[in-house]
């Protein structure tokens, strides 16, 4: 059973840090893309960033605007948003996603909570 364990969450001030991690339970390599989601109440799950297994360059929504990094850090076998001048608006239960073979995994979610 491949699992993906996120940590990091917590409460911030807005222009605030905060990094998140996602570590798979096997080897990061065996994911064809990675990716990272958030959701809010009523709304849809929208994609933060995302980066492909032959890819070194990320891709990110729109409202990231230079503000988060994707990174992998292959020694630790984790997934890492580095998340700076968070907003408000980034309030919301953020989640790492992976696929693999035809298959998407998700993490449960952590909870990122920006005070104003």
């Amino acid at each position: 059973q491949v699992q993906l364990v996120e940590s990091g969450g917590g409460l911030v001030q807005a222009g605030g840090s905060l990094k998140l991690s996602c570590t798979p339970s096997i080897n990061f390599f065996n994911f064809n893309t990675w990716a990272w989601y958030r959701q809010v109440p009523g709304n849809e799950r929208e994609l933060v960033a995302r980066i492909s297994r032959l890819s070194t360059t990320p891709y990110y929504g729109d409202f990231v605007k230079g503000r988060f990094t994707l990174k992998r850090d292959v020694a630790k076998n984790t997934l890492n948003l580095q998340m700076n001048s968070l907003e408000t608006e980034d309030t919301g239960t953020y989640y790492c996603k992976a696929d693999r073979d035809g298959t998407t995994y998700w993490g449960q979610g952590t909870q990122v909570t920006v005070s104003s």
